[in-house]
């Protein structure tokens, strides 16, 4: 099959492109600008386009599949040659859909958790060989990519996200999936740009719980009330699996649960990490994994990319690194880690780096959020804020957002810079949280520092 990616550089899209390279597919694509590790990965496989920019001379009638990412718009060239051709035009979820139409689709969603819930299943199902198809938004430990299709394997697992899916279709990619087996997480409002309202937001993971097909399992978190009240409420004839936080204690700087054999430590360590993995557990026992299978799986399970990630210890000192960036994941992530280190100064910064964060009317979302943090900063770009086109805000603003009257908020990236490494690290829990890096910050130095 001959297939053509309109925006091949992003996350999923390049991912989607070298798991059909490798199934066999003549895979093409075009895109204005590609950043890395998308670059070199493409390149490695003959994949990467010989210049950037967008040439409806590309698209013919020998083409067979267009997947449209969402990074392109409306009025691109190509897309529009495409139309006029008649071409059949899939965004990646919708053509994930159609590679798996007859295989057992498990779909984890949720405001929060879903790539580590996600990334929890298949490293546990990696220990113990069952091979399935996926899809996650992280680059796991022990996987080549981040898609994976075959024709023989009887599950696919994705990562279902309630962003958009095209920039012709605005239906929330984990509507297209229509499920089998699913879990919803947690619910919090995000993606405000898209989802203006809450109960706009909210309906989204009703339509979702709606979506699986009949006699379908939904795994869901009861410690959150909105989840509690979208699935249970829901007329959709499935079987619906509950489940909560397991019992754990803290000893040492080490997370233990207790299991059938006694008590198991983890290598990872939060509360919410811990509600991920009993829905995971949930997950893979619904696929054929037993419960004391999990666990011994689970127990090497050292997190998914990006989300706290440590960068650096020493004796005395730890940094992480965590993707947080919505006022849930701050809070959840900050609370886990002084949890773990009670004893110890916990400096939480934060990037304001996305739409939403950006927002001023979203702000006020953010109250609390950093409460566990000892010391707590925020760093922004007020060019990202022009970038963006929204409107200015102050150091005030967000002070009082954040509701934290000791908070330090930069806007300079060497001022911020300057500040951190003139910390003295000294028995302290560094967390940086991002989806950004600050203004160019280089990580690595934190492991000089430490040294």
């Amino acid at each position: 099959m001959k297939v053509h990616f309109i925006a091949i550089g992003g996350s999923a899209m390049h991912n989607l492109a070298i798991a059909l390279h490798k199934k066999g597919y003549q895979v093409t694509g075009s895109d204005d600008v590609i950043f890395e590790p998308s670059k070199s990965r493409l390149n490695d496989r003959g994949l990467l386009p010989s210049e950037f920019g967008w040439f409806p001379e590309k698209i013919t009638n020998k083409l067979e599949v267009i997947i449209l990412g969402m990074h392109a718009k409306a009025d691109n060239p190509e897309l529009i040659k495409a139309k006029e051709l008649g071409l059949q035009i899939y965004s990646y979820p919708e053509f994930l859909y159609e590679q798996s139409k007859d295989k057992t689709r498990v779909v984890i969603g949720g405001s929060h958790g879903k790539t580590t819930i996600t990334s929890m299943v298949l490293h546990v199902l990696n220990y113990h060989e069952m091979d399935v198809d996926y899809m996650v938004g992280a680059q796991l430990d022990g996987f080549d990519t981040m898609v994976h299709l075959t024709s023989e394997n009887e599950f696919i697992v994705l990562e279902g996200d309630e962003y958009l899916s095209s920039p012709i279709d605005l239906r929330p990619k984990f509507h297209l999936y229509k499920p089998n087996i699913a879990l919803l997480s947690g619910i919090a409002w995000d993606h405000i740009n898209v989802f203006p309202t809450f109960d706009n937001y909210v309906e989204q993971f009703s339509i979702f719980t709606n979506s699986l097909v009949n006699g379908g399992i939904m795994v869901y978190n009861e410690e959150d009330e909105l989840v509690k009240k979208v699935v249970e409420e829901s007329e959709n004839p499935i079987k619906k699996y509950p489940y909560k936080t397991p019992d754990y204690k803290i000893k040492n700087g080490t997370t233990f649960i207790e299991t059938s054999d006694g008590e198991m430590p983890l290598e990872f360590f939060g509360k919410h990490n811990l509600q991920n993995m009993a829905g995971a557990k949930w997950i893979c026992q619904h696929m054929g994994i037993g419960e004391d299978e999990f666990y011994e799986a689970i127990s090497s399970f050292k997190g998914a990319s990006k989300r706290l990630e440590k960068i650096a210890e020493n004796n005395n000192t730890v940094i992480f690194k965590d993707f947080a960036h919505s006022p849930s994941k701050v809070e959840a992530t900050t609370k886990a880690v002084k949890n773990q280190y009670a004893d110890r100064t916990v400096l939480a910064c934060l990037e304001l780096h996305t739409y939403s964060s950006l927002n001023a009317n979203f702000l006020r979302e953010y109250e609390g959020a950093l409460e566990s943090a000892d010391i707590a900063a925020v760093f922004y770009s007020p060019h990202a804020l022009e970038i963006k086109k929204l409107e200015k805000v102050t150091e005030e603003q967000i002070k009082k957002a954040f509701n934290r009257s000791d908070l330090i908020v930069y806007t300079n990236p060497k001022e911020f810079k300057d500040f951190l490494f003139n910390q003295n690290f000294k028995n302290t829990a560094l967390l940086l949280m991002s989806s950004g890096n600050y203004g160019g910050l280089d990580f690595e130095k934190f492991k000089e520092l430490l040294a």
